[in-house]
């Protein structure tokens, strides 16, 4: 065998994410923008400074935090995915080992807690670590999480704890690389575009004509999985969990995913905890 390349679920070459912080009231807007194109995104709240129930923001304050209810009215049996993205968030980089943790854990716990799911991944506030964040990250349990760093690449991360996107929502260079996504066949390797930001900045920015085009355009593909962060790190996780012998001629699924690859230029479609004769 010489070569052995992944594909995403249905075999498809491109996949699509988003992610957004702060659990601001922005998100009612944007979700109901996903879902009527069919996007999906990760969402990173801090629980711990969720409003108050019953809070009504000052007229004109942008930075509108939801409430618990809000969060549970909006995100609760969705397909959208909830992330930590710290407590209270502060830059993690300046606490100790023990306050990073209690940041990361009581974030992850109160969102497990909130939407009865086990949570793993987030992003940093303010898109700060250090290595002994990233040592934290490890014990709490996340296997993933999202900084500011763009790549302005359709390329698959290789280290998920320090996950770049493709670009923010305001990057100049979003409808040049959307046109490309959309329009273009990958090479051999598929592309993830990973768009992030925070959904006040449309209000902030009076711009929300931005992500209506970009999920009217990239909507709707036959050729595209539209997945969350954590869906499309599992993916990729199990694609690298695929067991092949020696010889090349046999390939092994030990995941509880089918797994779809490109296999010396014939596709596969790999059944869980099953195998293949090449």
């Amino acid at each position: 065998m010489a070569n052995i390349f992944m594909r995403f679920p249905g075999g498809k070459k491109k996949a699509l994410t988003l992610s957004y912080d702060d659990g601001v009231e922005q998100d009612i807007r944007l979700v109901e923008i996903l879902n009527r194109h069919g996007l999906k995104g990760t969402f990173n709240i801090n629980s711990g400074l969720l409003s108050p129930e019953g809070t009504v923001h000052p007229k004109g304050k942008i930075h509108r935090v939801m409430t618990k209810q809000q969060c549970l009215d909006l995100w609760k049996d969705s397909p959208h995915e909830v992330a930590v993205h710290s407590l209270t968030h502060p830059q993690l980089e300046i606490l100790p080992p023990h306050l990073i943790t209690r940041e990361l854990l009581d974030d992850r716990r109160n969102i497990e807690q909130m939407f009865g799911t086990v949570t793993r991944g987030g992003a940093y506030p303010y898109g700060t670590y250090n290595q002994t964040v990233l040592d934290c990250m490890k014990a709490c349990g996340l296997v993933y999480a999202r900084t500011v760093r763009s790549t302005h690449s359709f390329t698959i991360p290789q280290n998920w704890l320090e996950l770049p996107a493709t670009c923010h929502h305001k990057d100049e260079a979003l409808p040049e690389l959307t046109d490309r996504f959309v329009n273009d066949t990958p090479p051999k390797t598929p592309w993830l575009f990973y768009v992030w930001g925070h959904s006040y900045e449309f209000e902030e920015s009076d711009n929300w004509h931005i992500i209506e085009e970009f999920a009217a355009k990239v909507g709707g593909k036959d050729d595209i999985w539209y997945a969350t962060n954590i869906e499309i790190y599992d993916y990729v996780h199990s694609f690298e969990q695929l067991q092949i012998s020696v010889d090349g001629t046999l390939v092994i699924n030990p995941t509880a995913h089918t797994i779809h690859a490109c296999i010396e230029g014939q596709e596969y479609a790999i059944p869980p905890r099953d195998c293949v004769r090449i």
